[in-house]
């Protein structure tokens, strides 16, 4: 796992993953500090690689221990002078009865808080890990805080098929425990590394990017962000060829309130993000570290590459990842542009975990199966309601422009809504989708308001070609295939333009609309617009390009 350093504090409260196995040697030299684990396999301590995690941008290792040495000698003087730590003094809440429930047994991993072991439940004989956390060593309030949130967060994950689940928290005077299902089939760097070129095949590896969406996008659902998605932080439940993926150490994840950021520096410098390290993340930044996993089980090199962590850094803002080098031209043109589409730069047009779900490469047979409800299309629905008349006609228009290939994505969200499979999504239907974007909790008014604003023909059900109007992803269209984008805009642009003398008049838009409009001449250019009353004026969202006289 690891670790993270931001201006602000060092997170942390992580241990390594409970069935470790010793790391093959890597075909490219990194930079890499030596730890202690215990492989699980043969019960003998290794040694092995790692590289280095990703720190505050310019900070050294040197100085970074040398905090860590004072803030170690600052909780050695706490216990001392007689002061208990933070964590010692605090009642968590969790079941007192552990030592009744469970033994403990073999050591697997440990981490800076505390150790992870295997145990055995007594009622049943069942095997379980045991992350073992000191109170003592929680000083500050912020390590207990972290403990807590690494619970709520397994809480709130437990059921996903993809996730190591979840069994109970327990304390006594000196521990917090978190019991979790026990996964002992490696992490998946152990596997790429084991494989021929340290290669996946195609098929293999849309298996294992599947899986990681899912998690991704049920995190996202509820309002919360992974901020570490890396190989070493996905294990295998066993150690058969087609055992199921389980996504675990969440100790650098966290919830985040709809509309904010991050403003803090977090994960591993391989798969950070571009906007990570602009200070301005959300949740679009894992799923740029699942392109970064992408490409590495495609090809076996990293998209981007330096000796040092600036330098690293320099190149995830700078470049773009190499698609020439082998073995990328004998690697399908599907596979190819979902990575792409993964590791855009600007987040607003990078996939969703949700889309990149849908995408051809990647979904299972040909066929979207189980593609989770996606946080973007509920927001834009949230949105769409507070457009102008003006704008909410444009985008009807604009829908109306594209193909299936470019629609499959919101159709299979329309048909996750769509649960009667009637072809329209009722009222309740919308609640209940809506509902499951956690973090807003919307009221039954504002989803009859949000339904009432989508439902251009008002029979009071919301059909596809009015959900797609209300959801499209413009960002995308324009990044993705900017001639193409062209070409729809101005398809568009000439829905309104019925004279086609290249202007739109406020009697075209009366009739088109229905609605009277009080604007001048609008005429088609590379720009946006969107109308406010008898104003024309320049939005952040693209819609259809034009320039305009007033």
């Amino acid at each position: 796992m690891g670790l993270c350093f931001s201006a602000s504090k060092v997170s942390g409260s992580n241990s390594n993953t409970h069935a470790a196995t010793q790391h093959h040697n890597r075909k490219e030299t990194v930079q890499s500090t030596v730890i202690t684990t215990v492989d699980a396999s043969n019960k003998t301590q290794k040694q092995r690689q790692r590289p280095q995690p990703a720190s505050q941008h310019g900070r050294n290792n040197n100085e970074v221990q040398k905090q860590a040495t004072r803030a170690k000698d600052k909780g050695n003087s706490r216990k001392q002078s007689g002061i208990l730590s933070c964590g010692k003094r605090t009642d968590f809440g969790y079941a007192k009865d552990f030592d009744k429930r469970y033994t403990i047994g073999k050591l697997l991993g440990h981490g800076q808080f505390g150790y992870t072991y295997v145990a055995t439940d007594k009622a049943n004989g069942d095997r379980v890990a045991v992350k073992k956390i000191e109170k003592m060593k929680m000083v500050l309030p912020i390590a207990v805080e972290d403990a807590k949130r690494e619970v709520k967060i397994l809480q709130a994950l437990t059921g996903h098929e993809n996730v190591v689940q979840f069994h109970n928290a327990f304390e006594d005077e000196n521990y917090v425990y978190i019991v979790m299902e026990l996964c002992e089939g490696g992490e998946l760097l152990d596997r790429i590394l084991a494989k021929k070129d340290s290669r996946y095949t195609e098929k293999d590896a849309a298996v294992v990017v599947r899986q990681m969406l899912k998690v991704a996008a049920q995190c996202h659902l509820h309002g919360l962000v992974h901020r570490d998605m890396k190989p070493e932080n996905f294990l295998f439940k066993s150690a058969k060829e087609d055992s199921p993926l389980k996504a675990t150490d969440f100790g650098l994840s966290d919830f985040i309130k709809p509309g904010k950021k991050f403003n803090d520096i977090v994960g591993s410098a391989y798969y950070v993000a571009p906007e990570v390290l602009k200070r301005r993340s959300g949740p679009e930044s894992d799923v740029w570290s699942i392109g970064v996993i992408t490409y590495i089980l495609l090809c076996g090199r990293r998209p981007f590459w330096d000796k040092t962590e600036d330098g690293i850094f320099k190149e995830v803002l700078r470049n773009k990842p190499d698609f020439r080098r082998k073995p990328w031209p004998s690697i399908s043109n599907s596979a190819k542009d979902f990575v792409k589409k993964l590791l855009v730069k600007d987040p607003r047009a990078r996939l969703t975990a949700a889309q990149a779900l849908s995408h051809p490469w990647v979904r299972e047979g040909g066929n979207a199966s189980e593609i989770p409800i996606d946080i973007s299309v509920l927001n834009n629905m949230r949105q769409f309601v507070k457009y102008s008349r003006l704008k909410q006609f444009a985008l009807r228009a604009l829908a109306s422009t594209l193909d299936e290939e470019e629609l499959a994505d919101l159709k299979d969200q329309f048909d996750a809504m769509d649960v009667d499979k009637n072809g329209a999504i009722s009222l309740e239907e919308m609640r209940q989708a809506l509902a499951k974007d956690l973090p807003w909790r919307l009221k039954e008014s504002r989803v009859a308001e949000i339904l009432q604003a989508i439902d251009s023909n008002t029979d009071g059900f919301v059909d596809f070609s009015e959900f797609v109007a209300a959801t499209l992803h413009v960002h995308q269209l324009e990044e993705h295939n900017s001639e193409k984008w062209q070409q729809l805009s101005q398809a568009a642009f000439e829905k309104f333009d019925l004279d086609k003398d290249g202007y739109i008049t406020s009697e075209e838009l009366r009739m088109v609309s229905n609605i009277s409009f009080h604007i001048s001449q609008i005429t088609c250019s590379p720009f946006i617009f969107a109308c406010q009353r008898n104003k024309v004026r320049m939005l952040d969202i693209p819609l259809i390009p034009v320039t305009y006289h007033i």
